[in-house]
């Protein structure tokens, strides 16, 4: 199993594309065989940083879902809207393993 965590510095003006952005990608995730864990907006502290955390059974099927995700029509159109709002000025990638009881 491999958790993906994303660490996004936004535009804090732009707070409600974004969430419409991660609201496409929580369903898209999903349609794609992974597991998602939600996004995670600012509220206290830093108003430019979001996070996003999602499953996917192994690196074989995220890598897969990556490859995918380049031809899919709506994974396509939700990388569009990004650019085009410019909702998100950066972000980061880490690959992690939970680790249960």
């Amino acid at each position: 199993m491999i958790t993906v965590h994303l660490r996004y510095e936004i535009d804090p003006d732009k707070l409600d594309e974004f969430t419409e952005y991660g609201r496409t990608w929580i369903r898209l995730v999903e349609k794609l065989g992974g597991d998602h864990h939600g996004y995670f907006m600012p509220s206290e502290g830093d108003s430019d940083e979001a996070f996003a955390l999602f499953t996917f059974p192994s690196l074989a099927e995220y890598e897969a879902y990556r490859t995918t995700s380049r031809t899919d029509p709506e994974c396509i159109a939700a990388f569009e809207f990004a650019r085009t709002t410019k909702c998100i000025r950066r972000y980061e990638r880490r690959f992690l393993t939970p680790v249960f009881e």
